[in-house]
């Protein structure tokens, strides 16, 4: 039996093989249990761009006294990352989602973000 963490990587080698096909700037998602963290970074030289998480001070505001590891949290991430890319002029990106499964915080992510302006 292939253990959770082993399907994770091989799904995320796959992915991350594609996206370097691509030659676009990729936003990446990472979540633990109490954060979630999302990055644009560039296909050149893998720099970050812009990066977004539960743990700024913007993003904890807007919470309001909510928790940092919900849905909701993860869609004021999805916001904020796509307002920091308008304003480093990045509209089209491939989403990284790390080899997690489409569902739940990584999909409200990914709807926050399209809804704010990102193309993917």
């Amino acid at each position: 039996m292939i253990s959770k963490l082993k399907r994770r990587k091989r799904r995320l080698k796959k992915t991350r093989s594609k996206i370097k096909q691509l030659k676009v700037n990729r936003l990446s998602v990472y979540r633990s249990s109490n954060h979630i963290y999302a990055q644009i970074t560039s296909p050149l030289d893998n720099t970050v761009i812009v990066s977004s998480s539960t743990l700024e001070a913007d993003v904890k505001t807007s919470l309001k006294d909510s928790s940092t590891g919900n849905i909701n949290a993860a869609k004021v991430v999805g916001e904020s990352i796509a307002k920091k890319a308008k304003k480093a002029k990045v509209e089209v990106v491939a989403f990284d989602r790390s080899g997690y499964l489409y569902h739940g915080r990584i999909k409200a992510l990914a709807e926050s973000a399209r809804e704010n302006g990102l193309q993917f």
